[in-house]
């Protein structure tokens, strides 16, 4: 594509209006790392100019991702408000006014997320059927036309156990073939319940969960957003990403099946990698490393040729594989690939320029006293560079040194990527968004690499789809069998004609199955009065090749629980306890939660298993209920000055008695919802806690929350009320416990989960 010559004196005005009348093609950002996944455009310029002082439109939005550019439109993840008006947005824009087209709303629920750090991430565009793709803070997973028109919407949080964590760090998604893969810190169920840094791929056009991985160890240390890196290798479609406990990992982007993984990192690592010539991998990180006392790492890793099948379910080691390190630190900043160049923005805000075959380092360059987030991107020899303090720094970049050819002052702080689209540059800022057109008389765009995708082989596999699935009682559920080669690629759409049967892993540690069975339909039947219960079914086709899925069977309300029917069989050696592992089909529980005994009675219990996890959520039903009322008695232990809290989830909203506050306190996020009402809590006492959600027709709410001591009247008021302008309208009910550094544990007992009234 070539755009006309423009006449060099031409007004600025008249120019910007020039330059933006030209349709987007094959150069679109598709997503927040660029057509070629290490943040560099394929654009070249024809006289090009320096970038205008102001932006030739601004919007006004507060980010900290990057927007991506498709057929004319800017695609942005911002938000807006401050406490409990805060909300987060997906918006579209035409790319040449910055003309809002549309806008959808996404509230914020149950986040760790403080200090408005929100939009860290951003969407992805799918180039075949260009739909967009946003995981928000929450982990609620969207897909929308670029109409507007909803495709999915998926709650990771209660359907799958996404967690979140204070740094509020989110990322993207990448598409590959007919999935959409999204990784983050994940406590799902069962054997999935310790929380692990997870990759799950669903159907990227029914939003059907397809595969999920656990590529790297259990437990991570920290949250990864880390955005996976996609090419062909050994015959496979691998992807590469940095995850929460300190690895760079390799898995197959077709099945999930991880390959290698390499750890870096005592913390975790967030920067994306990038590759080089097909056999180069560069990652860097900020945090202590896994082999000295230094903090921070750039490595260059050689990548193995053949992928071998994995001796764990987890993947092999790598070892032996490093090229060359050096001592350069970033949090999240992720590096830029020009040719043999690389270029690295560190948290000491310089610009670093590293020879990729040597490791040598050629020059940094001081652009500003830190960064944290932000990455540089790189078009037709210049670097943009947002920084934190609010500006943006155009680098032309030398063998020896650096010349800083502009600086932009932006209003807010920067903390993404710039995107380049069609000779115009987009940065965000806490405050606003900025389009800048490059001035030049013509714009030349390279090819973008034609991706090999080889051709499926036989059949060794098959590939069932939803992979996992909640089905109340008195529901079915129908399943697409597909099989799949060694390397993961399809080779039929339509398997027939395969037998079912229970099957428990091996491995299980809670040898169960779920209470239903499959029709001559080959639908998966639970019957009206079949037992709340979770496991797992493998399917075999004639030629011998096979699948699994998992499944969860689950009552409708009400429900009721009292533990009593758990047998306490599991040693807890460190307290001289039994136990008994959580309610299997509950989301979150495994090791945050245990039932063991407390004064002859089976009582819910917050375990001590690790420090990161002293805060524990647990979602006991689906996401869709509603209009329901929780009530159950509850207990801390401790002391007058040292005592921990207890509550409910109720239709995404935390109830919660706070026992070194004596609260009952409602809450969403508690930067943005916080309401209390007094309760005086003694440790070592048991109270009754009781809660509600009412949704009023204009779509107000109120959250109520009463607690009285066990066995005394129920009082006629509610201890707290939380009027709320637009409420969640549904929600899975759950259970949080927080035990202050581990020390002092929360109870729980006779639960129910009634309709309301």
């Amino acid at each position: 594509m070539v755009i006309p010559r423009i006449h060099r004196t031409a007004s600025w005005s008249a120019l910007a209006a020039s330059l933006l009348t030209f349709s987007l093609q094959a150069n679109d950002w598709s997503n927040w790392r660029g057509p070629l996944q290490n943040g560099v455009s394929l654009e070249h310029y024809t006289g090009a100019g320096k970038l205008p002082d102001s932006a030739a439109w601004t919007y006004d939005a507060r980010s900290r991702g990057t927007p991506v550019i498709v057929d004319g439109k800017v695609i942005l993840w911002g938000y807006r408000g401050e406490t409990s008006d805060l909300i987060e947005l997906l918006t579209v824009l035409d790319a040449k006014t910055g003309k809002k087209l549309w806008e959808v709303e996404i509230a914020d629920y149950l986040s760790d997320s403080i200090y408005n750090r929100y939009s860290i991430g951003a969407p992805t565009v799918d180039p075949e059927t260009k739909r967009i793709y946003l995981v928000s803070n929450a982990g609620v997973f969207v897909c929308y036309e670029m109409d507007g028109k909803k495709v999915f919407e998926i709650p990771l949080m209660e359907d799958f156990g996404r967690m979140t964590f204070p740094n509020a760090r989110v990322g993207s998604p990448v598409i590959e073939g007919d999935l959409v893969i999204t990784h983050f810190i994940f406590s799902n169920w069962g054997a999935d319940g310790p929380a692990a840094d997870r990759a799950y791929a669903f159907d990227k056009k029914t939003g059907e969960l397809v595969w999920w991985a656990l590529p790297g160890v259990s437990p991570p240390v920290d949250s990864s957003f880390s955005t996976p890196v996609l090419e062909t290798r050994d015959g496979k479609r691998v992807m590469y990403y940095t995850t929460g406990c300190g690895h760079i990992v390799c898995v197959n982007a077709r099945s999930g099946k991880a390959y290698w993984k390499m750890p870096i990192c005592k913390n975790g690592v967030n920067a994306s990698v990038v590759l080089h010539k097909g056999n180069k991998l560069i990652a860097i990180h900020g945090d202590e490393n896994i082999d000295s006392s230094e903090k921070g790492r750039m490595v260059a890793i050689k990548l193995p040729e053949t992928l071998t099948a994995p001796t764990t379910p987890e993947g092999t080691v790598l070892t032996g594989a490093e090229l060359w390190r050096l001592p350069l630190g970033a949090t999240s900043s992720s590096p830029v690939v020009v040719g043999d160049m690389l270029y690295q923005l560190t948290d000491g805000g310089e610009l670093y320029c590293i020879n990729i075959e040597t490791g040598k380092e050629l020059w940094k360059k001081k652009l500003s006293n830190a960064n944290l987030h932000s990455s540089a991107v790189y078009a037709d020899g210049l670097l943009y560079c947002p920084m934190m303090e609010g500006k943006l720094v155009v680098v032309k970049p030398g063998e020896t040194d650096a010349e800083i050819v502009q600086e932009i002052k932006l209003e807010g702080q920067c903390l993404g990527a710039p995107s380049i689209c069609d000779g115009v540059v987009y940065v965000t800022t806490t405050e606003k968004l900025y389009s800048f057109p490059i001035p030049n008389s013509g714009i030349k765009v390279d090819a973008a690499p034609v991706v090999e995708i080889p051709k499926a082989g036989k059949p060794a596999a098959l590939q069932i789809i939803p992979a996992e699935v909640v089905i109340m009682n008195g529901s079915k559920q129908a399943f697409r069998i597909r099989s799949v080669d060694a390397n993961g690629f399809v080779v039929s759409e339509d398997v027939k004609g395969v037998k079912w049967e229970s099957f428990i892993p091996p491995t299980a540690k809670v040898k169960a199955s779920m209470d239903a069975k499959f029709n001559d339909a080959g639908e998966l039947v639970v019957a009206a009065n079949a037992k709340e219960s979770a496991g797992a079914f493998k399917a075999t086709a004639a030629d011998g090749t096979f699948g699994t899925i998992r499944g969860r069977a689950l009552k409708n309300l009400p429900l009721t629980e009292d533990f009593e029917g758990y047998n306490l069989d599991q040693d807890q050696p460190s307290e001289g306890v039994k136990f008994s592992y959580p309610p299997l089909p509950w989301i979150g529980a495994r090791f945050k939660f245990d039932v063991r005994e407390l004064e002859g009675n089976k009582v819910f219990a917050k375990t001590f298993d690790r420090l990161l996890f002293q805060r524990g959520t647990v979602f006991v039903a689906p996401s869709h209920l509603s209009n329901y009322t929780m009530q159950a008695d509850v207990r801390t232990e401790g002391s007058a000055r040292l005592k921990s809290d207890i509550g409910f989830i109720n239709q995404r909203y935390l109830i919660c008695l706070r026992g070194n506050a004596n609260k009952l306190e409602v809450s969403s996020n508690p930067e943005r919802l916080k309401v209390e009402g007094n309760f005086k809590v003694s440790a070592n006492t048991w109270y009754t806690l009781k809660t509600r959600v009412d949704v009023n027709p204009d779509g107000s709410g109120v959250v109520r929350g009463k607690v009285w001591e066990k066995g005394q009247p129920e009082p006629e008021a509610w201890t707290v009320e939380a009027k709320v302008a637009k409420a969640h309208t549904q929600g899975s009910p759950g259970i949080f416990g927080f035990s202050q550094m581990n020390q002092k544990r929360v109870f729980l007992d006779n639960l129910s989960i009634t309709p309301n009234k």
